[in-house]
């Protein structure tokens, strides 16, 4: 079972050097209903005017992983984390123990597009921590490339969560097959362009969870996992240029299409505080 998300049903704030929409409760907006998915706790699509941003505020226990759509961010926190993210690109701090930090659109001229994502960590307390890798520096040839994930092996950033964070590009028209396999449940959040989720059509800014329960007993030999949403496995790319219908939506060359999603299995035990022992996969896709 797939359930959407519309974008005009997200959370909108406009604060001027600001334009912001909230796909999970935050901040101002509260939505009883939409607290969460998972270990996912935010997806904030954010607009930041050039030189403006957020000052030094605090964070603890909790994994924040922003990927820049266009422009530049530029981090500074207390840990000794520093560096400029641009277009492509994916930076990752862990809270941990408590962190300050900032960020702010690094031009003076041009407005910089981002999704902050945050996941609840694996384990408290942990020692702060801070990176960031490129999309083109990732290994792999595949659609889809490891960017992050709790092993932090090959060079991915390293995060404090089950999860695994995967990027990629898709041609218009074209298609992926991702086999979601008991116990596991998905969320994909659509940046731009137009997709068919399994037979369902999906617009700039709208969301889709997706569950498939766990099995009480072994699959046949042979027999896969479900696919996504268990019916038409098929994610593809339309050729429609984006809707233009919610704040958030943004105009980019007809064959860039954009898109992430992520998968959880089961909750294992019940959350303390902020920390999720459900484990959490994340998948960024970009389609051009």
């Amino acid at each position: 079972m797939i359930h959407i998300r519309k974008s005009d049903e997200r959370g909108h704030a406009d604060h001027g050097w600001l334009d912001t929409c909230h796909t999970f409760s935050f901040a101002d907006y509260h939505d009883p209903e939409h607290m969460g998915f998972r270990a996912l706790r935010v997806i904030n699509e954010d607009h930041i005017a050039p030189g403006a941003g957020f000052p030094t505020h605090p964070h603890r226990d909790m994994e924040i992983i922003t990927y820049v759509v266009a422009g530049a961010v530029a981090h500074r926190d207390s840990s000794g984390g520093e560096g400029i993210t641009r277009a492509g690109e994916l930076q990752h701090m862990s809270a941990g123990t408590g962190v300050q930090h900032s960020e702010f659109n690094a031009s003076k001229t041009e407005p910089a597009h981002l999704l902050q994502i945050w996941i609840l960590p694996e384990r408290s307390g942990v020692t702060p921590s801070y990176s960031q890798t490129g999309v083109r520096d990732l290994p792999g040839d595949g659609p889809l490339k490891l960017a992050a994930a709790r092993s932090g092996d090959n060079g991915v950033l390293k995060i404090n969560a089950d999860a695994s964070l995967f990027v990629g590009k898709l041609d218009a028209g074209k298609k992926i097959d991702y086999e979601l396999k008991p116990g596991r449940h998905a969320w994909l959040q659509l940046i731009s362009g137009k997709l068919n989720l399994n037979g369902r059509i999906l617009e700039s800014g709208d969301g889709a969870g997706a569950s498939v329960k766990a099995s009480r007993r072994p699959a046949a030999p042979g027999r896969p996992g479900r696919r996504f949403g268990g019916e038409d496995p098929e994610i593809k790319s339309h050729s429609e240029r984006p809707s233009m219908s919610n704040p958030c939506s943004q105009s980019l060359p007809r064959r860039r299409r954009t898109f992430c999603y992520s998968i959880s299995p089961e909750i294992r035990s019940t959350c303390s505080g902020t920390t999720a022992t459900q484990p959490l996969d994340f998948f960024a896709r970009c389609a051009s």
